[in-house]
């Protein structure tokens, strides 16, 4: 019986240890104009990396959520500049959604990439096993 529980602890130990080094990987998909969206996505970065440091964030942006990349929109330009100094996270924005709403790169916040399509960039990070969050506005 002792032999049971010995081997009991061990499975267990070893299960939680395999789950803690499961990585953090997630992926956000904004496509709203809202900067209470916007906030919101901030605080969940922040949230994410106080409690995984380790944990690979990305977000990307298509559809009408550009405002909140751009140096003269955004109403979040402080959170995001600290963000990337701190290497917690990558912005990344569609080049078609750029194209549609005539922003160009020198438009962008500093340290925010492009990729050539947003839809295909979050499609890439689920393969690669990131979880996926859509963020949207609650209470519309």
């Amino acid at each position: 019986m002792k032999k049971f529980f010995s081997l009991l602890f061990a499975l267990f130990f070893t299960a939680a240890l395999i789950a803690q080094n499961k990585p953090y990987n997630v992926v956000f998909d904004i496509t709203s104009a809202d900067p209470e969206v916007h906030a919101r996505v901030i605080r969940w970065i922040n949230l994410i990396t106080d409690a995984d440091p380790n944990a690979k964030i990305e977000v990307v942006f298509y559809g009408k959520s550009l405002n909140m990349v751009t140096k003269e929109k955004s109403s979040v330009t402080d959170d995001i500049q600290k963000i990337i100094a701190a290497n917690k996270a990558s912005f990344k924005v569609c080049e078609v959604a750029m194209k549609v709403h005539a922003i160009n790169k020198e438009n962008l916040l500093p340290g925010i990439q492009t990729v050539p399509d947003g839809i295909y960039e979050l499609v890439k990070k689920q393969a690669e096993g990131y979880g996926y969050i859509k963020v949207v506005n609650e209470s519309k």
